[in-house]
């Protein structure tokens, strides 16, 4: 693993923890401070940086760990690696029960939605609450062209592993106010050369569009069984200029969870923990707040 530089280390101030998932394949997490488990899934292009500011503001109240999924961030990145969402899933599993954490919340976005919808289908009895901001646990008809030429073999690989024009794009195109420096290489600092972009394709590679695909199955059950968590206290928060989840996948939500509180952030992009910083990270603690109960329990 590469060291971070001094000035990521200032807004990621982080200890590394890894969890070995199988074949030697190592997944990172952050595991700061006490209190209620909050366990942060993110997406694609993103890591465990996207939640930089929203752990520093938790963790004096709460234990938050934030997963890389594999073949992102500081996890590692094989070659041969199946990365389907089945093992996303999977692994993320892994690590929250090589934790032991009994009753969680859960803050997700874009791929991290249908990772941790999964993981809340599966122990609905654990989840204290669900915060839900750009992404989908559904399946959808819309794909924007720039990312479906991305799904393309030949020019997908060019683009995303050769030209890493999917990191430097939603660093542009994610965002409506920008980033600053530090932020534009923290998400860029995992993916810096063919060999360690191999998960960004593969991600895009694995949206299920039609019932051949292998994840299809996986992401169709996941929405059938949403119904299951439409009583849990939810949080939606959406930035209206994303241009791949547009409102109308914020409306696939609110049809499955008709209770939730919902914030839709006017000009805010894709990253909408970076457009909307100071905002969102106190509505989310609000609400997390308002939800807490149970301290972290173990269980057998």
């Amino acid at each position: 693993m590469k060291t971070l530089p001094q000035n990521l280390r200032e807004v990621y101030p982080f200890k590394n923890h890894f969890l070995d998932v199988g074949e030697g394949n190592r997944i990172h997490y952050v595991d700061e401070g006490e209190g209620d488990a909050v366990v942060m899934l993110h997406g694609n292009p993103t890591w465990s940086f996207y939640y930089r500011n929203l752990i520093r503001e938790l963790c004096p109240t709460f234990r938050c760990i934030a997963i890389d999924n594999m073949g992102c961030g500081l996890s590692d990145k094989p070659q041969t690696y199946a990365y389907r969402l089945a093992n996303h899933i999977a692994n993320a599993r892994k690590v929250i029960e090589y934790l032991k954490l009994g009753h969680f919340h859960l803050v997700m976005h874009d791929w991290g939605c249908a990772i941790g919808m999964a993981l809340a289908e599966r122990w609905p009895e654990r989840i204290e609450s669900l915060t839900i901001m750009n992404g989908a646990a559904f399946r959808s008809p819309h794909i924007p062209f720039r990312i479906a030429i991305c799904k393309l073999p030949l020019i997908g690989d060019l683009l995303i592993r050769g030209l890493n024009a999917f990191v430097l794009g939603a660093n542009f195109m994610a965002v409506e106010k920008g980033l600053d420096s530090t932020a534009t290489e923290g998400y860029r600092f995992p993916y810096d050369s063919w060999k360690n972009r191999i998960a960004l394709k593969k991600f895009v590679a694995d949206i299920p569009l039609d019932p051949k695909h292998p994840s299809w199955e996986t992401l169709t059950q996941i929405e059938n069984a949403l119904f299951l968590l439409s009583q849990k206290k939810i949080l939606i928060l959406w930035g209206d200029r994303d241009f791949c989840f547009t409102d109308w996948f914020l409306r696939e939500w609110k049809s499955f969870f008709y209770g939730a509180q919902v914030v839709r952030y006017e000009g805010a992009g894709h990253y909408v923990l970076e457009d909307m910083d100071i905002e969102a990270i106190a509505t989310i603690r609000s609400f997390m707040v308002r939800t807490k109960k149970h301290d972290v329990l173990l269980y057998p």
